[in-house]
């Protein structure tokens, strides 16, 4: 019987399990981590969204500048497919109001459970498909060339790890390598994998914090003329952090029903209603996720980054500078924006941290910042912290079946690849999607061989 090796625990590579093992390789998955799906379990703390609902063109425009690649995965793993695959482990699916796709209960332990059963125990026994093995605690180090005489990753790699029990090789048939990018290391996911497949002469992507939280710029108002003048193309990082009475005031408040908008150098526009949140030092949040692509790659490449924030988006400019405008007579800026368009709380606070007294007393200027006031962002916070990761295995470095063409027989999956995209589904689609093509990838090979 062939045998292939899965590295990673994660979607893809129990996804690429489950297609090797229907179709009766022998199949042993290896993950550092004591149990699979650590990253899993946590992205459905507060609800699994497994995938979204919208129509298959717009889904696909979400990978941006690797649209092409996803979406020729998606062609055999869609969003469709993806709530088919979950009805076929017991667990139904909704669409929610914002058209993200839910398992009925919400959660996504009773999902893994159900997976892991399947890939242990096979409906119906051998004649159905082969038990896949799981060794825990076994974490990749690299290859081998003490496997029967055989030589690191050739056409039966060998493959080294680290165990319980001291180092351990392997060797395979193939390899299905799902190894995950670069963020939340402590559930498994720390980019180790990148400098062996680069001394192997895969091309690599540098990895990057996506979907991640920013740091914003000390307050302008505080800067010298020299340090304002290098806002947002500094050479030099720029201070970071909000005042300490904003930070300890709002540290952890919402912005609710905003909208931000971002222009980046290169003339990339985008623009979306939604919520984000305010750290001790910055910003992140669904809102802030959106954009982070475009604000990370400013930051890189300017050394800052602006969005601008309208804290009324169903109220025109006009109307706002009507307002502010209207006499106030005994009462405070406060209470007047209070009085006359509901801005209080953190909305006013984010005003006063921002604006100074000059252009609160200004109305023109004062109506300009509520309807578009720029947050000027100094840092990308650490990709450790990051909900996922641009960058990896680049797709220029395989064939259509993810493997890769400097080690044959060796395919890659999910995050690690070289791809990004927002959360809302796609992020686990394209893991599912790459996973299933990574497995196919791999019995065609072993057919080949």
């Amino acid at each position: 019987m062939k045998k292939v090796i899965v590295i990673g625990g994660g979607p893809a590579g129990l996804m690429a399990a489950d297609v090797l093992s229907k179709s009766g390789v022998s199949v042993h998955l290896f993950d550092a981590m004591p149990s699979v799906g650590r990253k899993f379990l946590l992205a459905g703390k507060g609800g699994l969204n497994l995938t979204h609902s919208e129509p298959s063109e717009i889904f696909s425009f979400r990978y941006g500048a690797r649209r092409p690649e996803i979406g020729a995965l998606l062609e055999d793993l869609d969003a469709t497919g993806v709530r088919e695959w979950a009805s076929t482990l017991g667990v139904d699916t909704f669409v929610g109001s914002s058209g993200r796709v839910f398992p009925v209960d919400m959660k996504a332990a009773p999902l893994l459970r159900a997976w892991l059963h399947r890939l242990r125990h096979p409906v119906g026994g051998p004649a159905s498909g082969s038990e896949v093995v799981f060794h825990m605690r076994h974490r990749w180090t690299g290859w081998s060339d003490s496997c029967s005489g055989k030589t690191g990753a050739g056409n039966s790699p060998c493959l080294s790890f680290d165990s319980p029990h001291g180092p351990v090789n392997v060797q395979a048939d193939a390899v299905v390598l799902a190894m995950g990018g670069g963020s939340w290391s402590r559930l498994g996911s720390d980019g180790a994998w990148v400098t062996r497949l680069q001394t192997a002469g895969v091309n690599i992507a540098p990895l990057l914090p996506s979907n991640c939280g920013f740091d914003v710029a000390m307050k302008v108002r505080t800067l010298t003329p020299e340090q304002a003048a290098m806002v947002p193309g500094t050479p030099e990082p720029l201070g970071v952090g909000w005042s300490d009475h904003f930070s300890s005031r709002f540290a952890g408040q919402p912005f609710k029903s905003v909208s931000i908008r971002v222009e980046t150098a290169q003339g990339a526009q985008f623009q979306r209603r939604g919520e984000f949140v305010v750290t001790a030092t910055g910003v992140e949040g669904s809102l802030i996720y959106a954009a982070s692509s475009l604000l990370r790659d400013d930051i890189i490449t300017q050394g800052a980054a602006t969005f601008h924030l309208d804290l009324l988006p169903d109220i025109s400019a006009e109307r706002v500078l009507a307002e502010v405008r209207h006499p106030r007579g005994a009462r405070s800026l406060s209470s007047h924006l209070k009085s006359r368009l509901h801005i209080d709380g953190i909305k006013s606070a984010i005003l006063h941290e921002l604006l100074t007294k000059e252009q609160l007393n200004d109305p023109e200027q004062l109506a300009g910042a509520i309807k578009g006031l720029p947050i000027v962002l100094a840092a990308v916070r650490p990709m450790d912290e990051a909900i996922s990761t641009a960058g990896g295995v680049m797709f220029e470095a395989m064939d259509s079946n993810l493997m890769l063409t400097k080690l044959p027989g060796v395919f890659c999956a999910g995050e690690m690849l070289d791809w990004e995209a927002p959360t809302g589904g796609y992020l686990l689609t394209a893991c599912l999607a790459s996973g299933q093509r990574a497995g196919k990838g791999a019995l065609a090979y072993l057919g080949e061989k």
